[in-house]
């Protein structure tokens, strides 16, 4: 399922990213890759708030539509 209908307050693990090359790796430097655990922290109004390791990160409505989590 896509990152922005993933339930708030549940650890969820990135599947894949489905971008451009160039976003894929902005979003390794912030350690958003394949196989992470994140947890979603909201998703409203067009943007949705993780936490990714020990930091957060808010991600637009059109990547985070492009972020499959299981």
């Amino acid at each position: 399922m896509p990152l922005i209908l993933a339930p708030v307050g549940r650890e969820v693990t990135v599947v894949r990213i489905a971008t451009d090359e160039k976003t894929k790796k902005h979003l390794a430097n912030l350690g958003l890759l394949a196989d992470a655990k994140i947890t979603v922290l909201s998703s409203q109004g067009g943007s949705t708030v993780c936490m990714v390791k020990n930091g957060r990160l808010a991600l637009d409505r059109s990547v985070a539509s492009r972020i499959y989590v299981a």
